[in-house]
């Protein structure tokens, strides 16, 4: 193969002058070896034709590979062919002009899997230069499928021409792969191995774990090897399993099963007695192994291995593991980059972890803001405040329908959202609420059964399925930082927007008239009130712009979660958490609880990945004792909330 990667080099430069040249004589001149072809011999047809450097040359191999290949028995000329039936489709190898012949006078050649994947090898090397670049990347694949020691001279030789950059830093990540694996030296393997330290990529801890392939031993004292451990009988590895390596190893005789105890007392039974025992006496194992013994002992059958004789047994020989590659600086500089890498992978996945911790602590935020401000500041429980969620989402289906544009629909998408369930709200506080005020039982009871009577008017009007909210090309796909951290664009959007809602939120409450008045009745409503407020009037805009951002909520987890009517029902329990872990009718309290909601969920999903439920139901446990230590939540509130 060393000739054939000689070969491919000069092809580079042969190929570049432009010469015109037929294949076929080539072919011509090594026909025996290409039609009846062996492992030995096709190394001289592969290097002429590498040699050659013919563009021909690829298409060849690649259908020498496929079994693609005809040859005529009258002049032995090489055809590509298809055969259907009796009929067989010819091209020429140089001009590609096309026949049909009958498969009469002409051979498939078929070689077998031995000259295949020589063929193969030497397909993928004249493949890495190609100028077609989907070429060059079947042949990576390729090499990446089947590592081998004679792909790493011409993939080096192929990196420096390499134009693409993506691709330029695969074959040399591959390159990497190989040379930790194949390269000619010490040295080189060791430099390669220290690369993939910090490499956290599965193929690269692939890399690493082969290089620290081990194999089982046993010996009666430790060899001189390089040995990855020793195992202790009864600690590392039972008494039974090391002596059924003893016997594997020809160590030591091999334990006699019972029915193997049986079958030798019944075969010296002598005047109704084996081993000096009545027949009618063996029934139990204690009187069987006592006559076996006894036959042991007269040389009549092999000695019975007790577990003492195992324990002993093993006690005088060394159990240990020898790593398949011999040169310990080379295997400690693999263990060395494989623990770094394995620390790498942990942090990377505590980081991924925080990210869906983050992006799902975005989503509580979002629908339970509106909820925080009600609360927070009317004192109602509003068990409809899902159902708002879910007409912001529905209010996105209406105008994708009406908007094919994804990105302008969504754009449309918010603000209207907002006016629909910020109306719904209003009228819902207008003819319900305010009836009820100072009453949260009756507030409970009739938000409950509106909250059901939306969902029923969600399902008379959309039906029971699930409903497409598209979102925009652009969202589509991931982040992806490395083989480990990666977050969706559409769960990035929604972090944002939880942010610019935030900002929002904090704007309006803190540096404009309305947010002072909702400031003012959520402290003291009596004093707001005589200072000109309108408490009933500031009750139902904020009981409308609670709902409202429920609305822009819904639209935005629509864009991930299924839009159905019972869509809902899944974040108002977490709602209504994240509002009382955080602190009633306050802002920063709804953000550090839906932080804290957000990374205690996947925390606990991480610790208990097959169970969702058990999640949830931990989740709620740990609630309940945190509200039990710090009922007004983590930013507990001033004024009336604090009061109460």
């Amino acid at each position: 193969m060393l000739r054939i990667l000689a070969a491919l080099i000069l092809s580079l430069g042969f190929a570049s002058l432009g010469q015109a040249q037929d294949l076929q004589p080539v072919l011509q001149s090594h026909a025996s070896e290409i039609a009846k072809p062996s492992r030995s011999s096709v190394s001289t047809a592969l290097d002429a034709l590498v040699a050659s450097g013919l563009p021909q040359v690829t298409p060849f191999l690649e259908a020498w590979t496929d079994k693609g290949i005809w040859q005529r028995d009258a002049d032995g000329v090489f055809f590509y062919g298809s055969a259907k039936g009796s009929d067989l489709t010819l091209r020429d190898v140089d001009t590609d002009a096309e026949t049909v012949v009958t498969t009469n006078g002409y051979t498939e050649l078929r070689p077998n899997g031995g000259v295949r994947r020589v063929i193969g090898t030497a397909l993928v090397q004249f493949q890495l230069s190609d100028p077609d670049i989907t070429r060059r990347l079947s042949a990576i694949d390729s090499i990446a499928r089947r590592p081998d020691a004679d792909q790493l001279e011409p993939l080096l030789a192929s990196i420096d021409g390499e134009a693409d950059r993506a691709l330029k830093a695969r074959k040399i990540q591959l390159a990497n792969f190989l040379s930790a694996s194949f390269a000619p030296t010490v040295a080189d393997r060791i430099t390669a191995i220290d690369s993939l330290s910090r490499d956290t990529s599965i193929e690269a801890r692939a890399v690493l774990n082969q290089i620290l392939s081990t194999k089982s031993a046993v010996a009666t004292t430790l060899p001189e090897a390089n040995i990855a451990r020793t195992l202790t009988p009864g600690d590392d590895l039972t008494v039974a399993e090391a002596y059924d390596r003893l016997i594997a190893a020809d160590l030591a005789p091999p334990v006699i099963p019972p029915a193997a105890i049986r079958d030798a007392l019944a075969a010296n039974i002598i005047d109704g007695r084996v081993g000096g025992l009545p027949t009618a006496q063996l029934g139990t194992d204690a009187a069987r192994a006592q006559a076996y013994a006894a036959l042991a002992a007269a040389g009549t059958v092999a000695p019975l291995v007790t577990a003492q004789d195992q324990t002993a047994a093993a006690a005088q020989h060394v159990f240990y593991e020898v790593y398949d590659q011999d040169d310990a600086a080379i295997t400690d500089a693999a263990r060395a980059a494989l623990t770094s890498v394995e620390t790498r992978v942990a942090a990377a996945r505590f980081a991924d972890l925080a990210l869906d911790a983050l992006s799902l602590a975005s989503i509580y935020f979002l629908a339970a803001i509106g909820l925080a401000i009600t609360f927070g500041v009317m004192g109602v429980i509003n068990m409809a405040h899902g159902e708002f969620i879910m007409m912001g989402a529905y209010t996105g289906y209406v105008v994708q329908q009406f908007v094919p544009d994804y990105t302008l629909s969504i754009i449309i998408a918010l603000p209207l959202a907002f006016a629909v369930t910020f109306a719904a709200g209003v009228t819902m506080e207008r003819l319900v609420i305010r009836h009820l005020y100072h009453r949260p039982l009756e507030t409970l009871l009739a938000t409950f059964g509106i909250s059901i009577a939306l969902q029923q008017l969600a399902k008379n009007i959309f039906g029971t399925q699930a409903r497409p909210l598209t979102s925009p090309g652009w969202l589509d796909g991931a982040w992806v930082l490395s083989d480990v951290i990666q977050i969706s664009y559409i769960r990035i959007a929604i972090f944002v927007l939880a942010l610019l809602f935030l900002g929002l939120i904090i704007l309006i409450l803190n540096r404009t008239r309305l947010g002072l008045e909702v400031r003012a009745v959520t402290q003291n409503p009596g004093m707001a009130a005589s200072m000109g407020i309108d408490p009933d009037r500031i009750n139902m805009m904020t009981f409308g712009l609670g709902s409202g951002i429920a609305g822009i909520a819904g639209v935005a987890i629509g864009l991930y979660a299924k839009v159905t009517s019972e869509m809902g029902a899944d974040y108002i329990v977490q709602s209504f958490m994240t509002v009382v872990v955080g602190g009633v009718g306050n802002v920063w309290g709804t953000l550090a609880g839906a932080s804290l909601i957000g990374f205690l969920q996947k925390g606990i999903e991480f610790l208990n990945p097959s169970n969702t439920l058990a999640a949830q139901t931990y989740m709620v446990l740990f609630i309940i004792l945190f509200i039990q230590f710090r009922p007004k939540g983590i930013v507990a509130q001033k004024g009336r909330a604090a009061a109460d």
